[in-house]
């Protein structure tokens, strides 16, 4: 049965690499992007460039009304209460960053900062380096066989002195969707904050911070379709307000004399400096891309994919898949070849997938590898690409063995 992608014509890029005769299987590193986002950002550099918020004439009239509107998208993408409560930073890493040196405050020698194993770096290492500089315990939750978190163990863990649970929604090596709704309960009934990453998570299921019920929620947009150098961090109203500021300059500050100075409220008090504009306005379109396409119809195309990935992966002998994959990608290794040499070969080929640890080494060492091979898709693939994959998977492994 062929799996054509009726969304695949509306990125130029994937059609262009296509041409080049390369195959991306490469998305959760980062996505192509659509011909809604390419249009909306020559759009805004075209027809002249202003900065936002601090000027009254017409260009920085309609850039401060374009990029708004964009903070307005990201709430109704997220089902949040009010546009108030969207901060737009660099991406996913300075978000959780952000949280990281705004909370510190709050934290004192003792308490408990509660992860997952399979947290990407970036939703380690800010955390990690926060119990550092304020003696606090970092705790980690195992995971089952699977990969999702072990329920009965994060019970035990997630005891009197967690202050805050941070987890990924998605991991970005096993493919397994933690079991959000338990963990964030766990937390709440400890009165502990909770954080997710939601880098991975926002791309293949629409995120509802309502129904979450967390206390902030974050992602990338160049993850989800949409321009490099944004991210965007949810906060509910009263997380909020717990916030110090962490970053300064213009934009952010109400009144300053040389010895003192107040400072905005959220979001604007948390976005220091020119932010990037043009970026912002063009997720707005990327957003309005991704509400009018049909959300079931995506689901069920990368659910027959990512089958088919799957079953393709496993016929092959001495080949062994990651976890129990859910959605969207699979990591594997194979017995005798290193992940590096596998990808390379691949890549020679017009195979563009990713080796390594994935920023996630702790896992991998918990796992005993050093590595492995992660092909990840977009709604944008199709059959094609994986019978192109599995051909020269075959090719490379004849080379190697």
């Amino acid at each position: 049965m062929t799996l054509s992608s009726p969304w695949r014509g509306d990125f130029p890029g994937i059609l262009a690499l296509e041409k080049e005769g390369q195959t991306y299987l490469d998305s959760a590193a980062t996505s192509q992007k659509p011909q809604a986002l390419i249009a909306a950002l020559t759009d805004y550099y075209a027809r002249g460039t202003a900065n936002v918020h601090r000027a009254q004439h017409l260009p920085a009239e309609r850039a401060t009304r374009a990029f708004e509107a964009s903070r307005a998208k990201a709430a109704h993408w997220l089902n949040a209460d009010s546009p108030g409560q969207i901060i737009f930073t660099r991406g996913c890493t300075e978000a959780i960053n952000l949280l990281a040196y705004a909370l510190e405050e709050q934290f004192h020698p003792g308490d408990q900062l509660v992860i997952g194993a399979a947290e990407h770096h970036a939703n380690l290492l800010p955390w990690q380096q926060l119990a550092l500089r304020r003696g606090l315990e970092l705790v980690v939750l195992p995971l089952d066989t699977d990969g999702a978190i072990d329920l009965t163990e994060a019970a035990r863990l997630i005891g009197p002195q967690c202050r805050l649970l941070a987890i990924g929604q998605l991991s970005n090596v096993l493919g397994r969707w933690q079991p959000l709704a338990e963990l964030l309960a766990l937390a709440r009934a400890r009165g502990a904050l909770t954080v997710v990453d939601g880098a991975q998570g926002a791309v293949h299921a629409r995120p509802d911070v309502r129904a979450l019920d967390c206390d902030f929620y974050a992602f990338s947009a160049h993850k989800l379709y949409g321009p490099e150098g944004v991210g965007v961090l949810y906060g509910r109203a009263e997380a909020l307000q717990r916030l110090e500021h962490w970053q300064f300059g213009g934009e952010m500050v109400q009144v300053a004399d040389y010895r003192s100075a107040t400072f905005r409220p959220p979001p604007l008090g948390f976005e220091a400096g020119t932010p990037a504009i043009g970026a912002v306005i063009a997720l707005g379109s990327t957003l309005d891309y991704l509400l009018g396409l049909d959300a079931e119809a995506v689901a069920r195309h990368e659910a027959a994919l990512h089958a088919r990935l799957l079953e393709g992966l496993r016929q092959r002998d001495g080949l062994r898949v990651l976890g129990a994959p859910e959605v969207a990608l699979a990591s594997f290794v194979v017995e005798g070849v290193h992940n590096a040499d596998l990808a390379q070969l691949l890549g020679e080929q017009g195979i563009a997938v990713r080796a390594g640890h994935h920023c996630a080494m702790p896992l991998y060492a918990s796992l005993g590898l050093g590595g492995a091979v992660r092909v990840s898709l977009g709604l944008y693939n199709d059959g094609a690409d994986l019978e192109r994959f599995f051909a020269a998977l075959d090719r490379a492994l004849e080379l190697l063995r």
